[in-house]
C-alpha cells in the first residue's frame, strides 16, 4: 500500500495580505512619526528660523499634493505591489537624505521628495488593502489605520529617545533604514505575486467627479483639520495657558492614542451601522470636543476636549479611502491627492487666523471644519 504525501498548500490572497499589511502600514508609521520626532533636530541644523521651517514643512504638503501623476504611473504600470516596494525604498532613501541635508534648500528638496514618495506608497498600500476588502468582503481598513497610528506613535516616540541621546538625526535614520527595506521586502514577498497593473488615464493631474468629489472634499477638510491640530494644538495650550514644554505635547498625544484606540474598532462600526453614520456622528463628536477645548479652564482639561477631538476624527480617513479605493486604485489616487492638499493648505490657514484673531478662535475654527465634515459625511452616498 502506497501512501502519497501531498504538497504544502501555498498561502492563498487573503491569507499573506494578513500578514503584510498590518507589517506595512506600522512600517509607514513608524517611518512618518520618526521624521515628525526629529524635526527640532533638523531645524537646529541647518539653523532655520520659524518662518523658514515653516516653508520647509509646506514642501512637504505640496510634494503629496503634486504626486497623483507618479502613483497613477506606477499603479498603471507595475500595480500596487511593485509600487508600494519602490516608492517604500525610495521613501526610505528620501528619510536618509532629509538627515543629512546641510543647507534649508537642501533640506526643502528633500522634504518636497518626502511628500511625493510617502504619499505613494499610502495610495499603494491602500490600494492593496481595499483589494484585499473587495475580495474577502471583510472591513479592515480601519484596524489597518489603527496600526499605522500605533506605528506613528512608536516612530515619535524613539525620535524623542534619540534626540534625548544626543543622536544626529543622519545617524538615527541610516540606523532605521536598513533593517526597515529588510522589513519592506519580507512584506512584499508575503504578497500575492499575481498582482496585476491598472489601466489608467494618462492625466497629470486629477480631481475627483461626481459622487467621488464629496469623498475627496471629505479628504480635504478632514486632512486640514487632523494637520491643524498637529501642528497647532500644542501652540494653543502654551499661548492660552501658558503649558509647560512637557504638557503643550500632549495635547497631539491624547488626539493620537484616542484616534489609535478608536480604529481598532472601527471595523465593527462599519459593520454594525455602515460608513456614514460613524463619520457623521464622529465629526460632530470632534466638533465638540474642539469647541470645549477652546471655552476650558485650564490645559489638562483642554487635553480630554483634544481626546475627544481624535475619537470623533478617527474614523473619516479608513471609511473615505475603502470607499474610494472601491471604485478602484486610480479614484484613491485622486481622492488621495485632494485629501493630502488640505494637509498643504490647513496649518497655514490656521496660523493665519491665530494671527489676526488669536489662537481661541483658530482652534474653534477647526472645530467648525468638522462640522462642515459632518454635513458633507451625511450626503455622500459612495459612504456605504
Amino acid at each position: 500500500m502506497h501512501t502519497t504525501v501531498s504538497a504544502p498548500r501555498s498561502f492563498s490572497f487573503a491569507q499573506t495580505q494578513q500578514y503584510a499589511l498590518p507589517v506595512l502600514f506600522a512600517l509607514f508609521g513608524l517611518i512618518m512619526g520618526s521624521w515628525a520626532g526629529r524635526i527640532p533636530a533638523l531645524a537646529e541644523r541647518v539653523q532655520v528660523s520659524h518662518s523658514a521651517l515653516s516653508m520647509v514643512l509646506l514642501c512637504g504638503g505640496l510634494g503629496a499634493a503634486v504626486s497623483y501623476p507618479i502613483s497613477s504611473f506606477m499603479m498603471g504600470r507595475f500595480g500596487a505591489r511593485k509600487s508600494l516596494l519602490f516608492s517604500g525604498l525610495a521613501l526610505l532613501c528620501v528619510l536618509v537624505s532629509i538627515g543629512m541635508a546641510p543647507t534649508v534648500p537642501r533640506l526643502m528638496l528633500s522634504v518636497l521628495m518626502l511628500g511625493i514618495t510617502a504619499s505613494t506608497f499610502d495610495v499603494a498600500i491602500n490600494s492593496a488593502a481595499t483589494r484585499r476588502e473587495k475580495q474577502t468582503g471583510k472591513s479592515e481598513l480601519s484596524m489597518l489605520h489603527g496600526i499605522g497610528c500605533a506605528g506613528g506613535l512608536a516612530g515619535a516616540t524613539l525620535g524623542s529617545l534619540m534626540a534625548s541621546m544626543k543622536v544626529a538625526p543622519a545617524t538615527h535614520f541610516v540606523m532605521l533604514a536598513g533593517p526597515l527595506a529588510l522589513v519592506l521586502w519580507g512584506a512584499f514577498s508575503l504578497m500575492d505575486a499575481n498582482d496585476s497593473a491598472e489601466q489608467v488615464e494618462k492625466k497629470s493631474f486629477s480631481l475627483p467627479r461626481g459622487p467621488l468629489a464629496l469623498l475627496g472634499l471629505l479628504g480635504f477638510l478632514g486632512s486640514m483639520s487632523e494637520g491643524s491640530i498637529a501642528d497647532w494644538s500644542g501652540v494653543f495650550l502654551k499661548e492660552h495657558f501658558g503649558a509647560s514644554d512637557g504638557l503643550a505635547p500632549l495635547a497631539l498625544s491624547s488626539f493620537s492614542v484616542m484616534m489609535l484606540l478608536s480604529r481598532m474598532v472601527g471595523d465593527k462600526l462599519k459593520l454594525r451601522f455602515g460608513a456614514r453614520r460613524p463619520v457623521t456622528l464622529g465629526a460632530l463628536v470632534s466638533a465638540c470636543g474642539l469647541f470645549f477645548a477652546v471655552l476650558a479652564p485650564n490645559a489638562v482639561v483642554a487635553l480630554a476636549g483634544f481626546a475627544v477631538a481624535g475619537l470623533g476624527l478617527s474614523l473619516l480617513f479608513p471609511f473615505v479611502f475603502s470607499a474610494a479605493g472601491a471604485q478602484g486604485p486610480m479614484a484613491l489616487a485622486a481622492v488621495a491627492s485632494m485629501a493630502y492638499s488640505g494637509s498643504l493648505m490647513g496649518p497655514p490657514v490656521i496660523g493665519a487666523v491665530a494671527h489676526f484673531v488669536g489662537m481661541q478662535s483658530a482652534i474653534a475654527y477647526v472645530g467648525i471644519l468638522s462640522l462642515g465634515i459632518a454635513f458633507v459625511a451625511s450626503r455622500t452616498r459612495l459612504l456605504k
